[in-house]
């Protein structure tokens, strides 16, 4: 917790309002000499007009007494991965109202809010009615926006701007996340450099360790944002097959020579299921089983696992020092017990429809999500 600022605050308070020390008293039903002596820490007001005080300022007791609820970084990821957890087994209601509870707990800090905007951006689906998601995305919104207005440390507030920007799209509101993202993507802009400078700094320091492990998490991160922008360039390409096929050609080269879906299953399911989705919508009805079968695969690698987590390979052996600085350190984002769900609505793709009858798709479908669930 951090040092108590109560003098401080009035004193702000009061000046931001451009109020006199008589003003104050006067509403206060407290004398001159009591407001002086509050804002030098000679005396505190009575604990029954701190809510009055606070009221008159506009702000919450807790930001009058300068009071801010600090988590560690451990306690961050205990409390995500009991809530990610609720969220596969307690009902939705029940585990939003815990969440909310834990937000105004604690509402100064900021990473964890940071922490809870991802998980409602990883959960909402969850909900029922779009409604219903919309206001579950909505407030983890307003959480970016506290942290971007309050925080004053860069790295959160650039990740808050990020999330911020994600959840809009997901709001339906392209316009604003070009806003908030535009300025700072474009890619000749000397931040994209940072990492590179900061390897060559760590060499010149005599820190060959350090720089040894920040170039190896900068290829690491490289080679899951090349697979991700592949994934969405066959998005952004599916009715141009051969395009799509010259993809698809390159990222399995990529995905073959770095073992792709023994390091990270998941982006590569996400890869094979975008393939079989572009094969299905061209008629490709052979190639898009055996996307399928290897999406199945990948899906199988993440539902077997004792538990989801980040991990390198004999290649990237020295990634446990970065995993464990991420927030989350290795801890997957949603529990695998919602794979299955996921799995469900992601098969009712209108791309599949030209092989929903065929016998292979059903024995298929049976294997991934009745089979699958039996896994988790």
């Amino acid at each position: 917790m951090n040092k108590l600022n109560l003098s401080d605050n009035i004193i702000r308070l009061r000046r931001e309002r451009k109020l006199t020390q008589e003003e104050l008293a006067d509403f206060m039903g407290v004398t001159k000499a009591s407001v002086s002596k509050w804002e030098k820490g000679m005396n505190t007001p009575d604990l029954l007009l701190l809510p009055q005080l606070a009221a008159f300022f506009g702000v919450t007791v807790d930001e009058l007494i300068g009071y801010e609820a600090q988590l560690s970084a451990e306690q961050i990821r205990r409390l995500y991965g009991e809530l990610t957890k609720d969220f596969s087994c307690l009902p939705l209601k029940d585990v939003l109202e815990k969440t909310r509870r834990l937000a105004h707990q604690y509402y100064a800090c900021y990473p964890f809010l940071l922490q809870l905007s991802a998980l409602y951006w990883n959960h909402y689906m969850l909900a029922d009615t779009r409604e219903e998601q919309e206001r579950i995305l909505q407030e983890a919104v307003e959480w970016c926006c506290r942290i971007l207005e309050n925080c004053s440390d860069v790295g959160v507030c650039s990740d808050a701007l990020v999330l911020k920007a994600g959840l809009h799209l997901q709001l339906g509101k392209a316009a604003e996340a070009i806003e908030a993202l535009e300025p700072s993507a474009e890619p000749s802009r000397l931040a994209g450099q940072n990492v590179s400078l900061l390897i060559q700094a760590y060499e010149k320091a005599g820190e060959p360790q350090k720089a040894k492990i920040c170039a190896q998490m900068k290829q690491y991160l490289d080679l899951l944002n090349m697979t991700g922008d592949g994934i969405l360039m066959l998005s952004l390409n599916e009715t141009d097959i051969q395009q799509c096929e010259e993809i698809i050609r390159r990222l399995k080269g990529v995905m073959e020579l770095y073992r792709l879906e023994a390091l990270h299953p998941n982006l590569s399911a996400q890869f094979y299921y975008q393939s079989a989705v572009v094969y299905g919508k061209n008629g490709r009805t052979h190639k898009a089983m055996e996307a399928l079968v290897s999406f199945e695969k990948c899906v199988d690698k993440l539902l077997t696992a004792e538990s989801i987590e980040l991990h390198g390979d004999s290649y990237f052996n020295l990634l446990d020092v970065w995993i464990d600085r991420l927030p989350l350190g290795s801890m997957a984002p949603r529990d695998k017990s919602l794979i299955v769900q996921s799995l469900k609505e992601a098969m009712a793709h209108p791309a599949f429809d030209i092989l929903r009858e065929k016998d292979e798709f059903q024995k298929f479908l049976h294997r991934l999500i009745e089979e699958g669930g039996r896994k988790c």
